[in-house]
């Protein structure tokens, strides 16, 4: 006698994200939420709702709980039991504290990865650099921004100081979400470009004093761009507002509606 047929399994939503299964799953979510919080796809503020992102995932809730515990540790969502899970907001003041702890941080890291570094971490640097560069001339963001996350890292290791490491660690990820919204501003992005241009000349010259100069500004000028952005919306030609790319990315000012489990 013939089995019935097994019903056929629901489409995945469209926007789906399909996850490898070699990698822990715990920590693959957290790394895929980690980069919509960045990007401000989770928009600062707003409700995180367990059952779409289960269904966007296609994940149990037993991993994406584990994943979100994470993300509270890292300081990029809060959780609450009454609540829920919550993407974390951040005010003017506070993105001017972070970014003036960042200049310093990533200023000294250069001035310390350009006495340190060994012409092979030099190379490695300058390959880097051109990639980014090509990503910025196809105007490539995500690719640009990746790439540019990975010069970042690295002029901190290069350091070789791993207190500074240490605690450029505990608060990258807040300072990531302000530098992506940075380069959403198409002034500040070409600056930014600009300045990584600086940061290789004085890593080729060996000069120090240079590097650390140029990249505690960089980072400075960063800092000031998300507090412009914090604090007035921008306006596009026609007049409108635009400050879901800016503002709403890091404080959650736009208003959203309530979602149930």
């Amino acid at each position: 006698m013939d089995r019935p047929a097994e019903p056929a399994r629901p489409a995945p939503p469209a926007d789906a994200i399909p996850l490898s299964r070699r990698v822990p799953f715990a920590r693959q979510i957290a790394d895929t939420l980690r980069d919509l919080i960045v990007r401000g796809d989770l928009a600062a503020g707003s409700r995180i709702v367990e059952r779409t992102l289960c269904e966007r995932l296609s994940v149990s809730r037993t991993p994406l709980r584990e994943a979100l515990k994470l993300l509270e540790a890292d300081g990029l969502i809060e959780l609450s039991q009454n609540r829920g899970a919550r993407v974390m907001s951040m005010t003017i003041t506070e993105a001017g504290h972070l970014f003036e702890l960042i200049a310093g941080l990533e200023g000294f890291a250069a001035e310390l990865a350009v006495a340190r570094a060994c012409p092979d971490d030099i190379i490695a640097l300058e390959l880097q650099h051109a990639q980014m560069l090509k990503h910025y001339a196809d105007q490539e963001k995500d690719a640009y921004f990746a790439l540019n996350n990975a010069i970042h890292d690295a002029v901190v290791r290069l350091s070789g100081n791993p207190l500074l490491i240490a605690t450029h660690a505990s608060i990258l990820l807040r300072a990531r979400r302000g530098r992506y919204m940075a380069i959403v501003d198409p002034l500040r992005w070409r600056e930014s470009v600009a300045e990584h241009a600086a940061l290789m000349a004085a890593f080729r010259s060996c000069d120090a004093p240079a590097a650390g100069a140029v990249w505690r500004q960089h980072l400075r000028r960063t800092g000031e761009t998300v507090r412009t952005a914090l604090g007035q919306p921008a306006v596009s030609a026609d007049g409108a507002s635009e400050q879901h790319s800016a503002e709403t990315c890091l404080t959650g000012s736009e208003t959203h509606r309530p979602s149930s489990d």
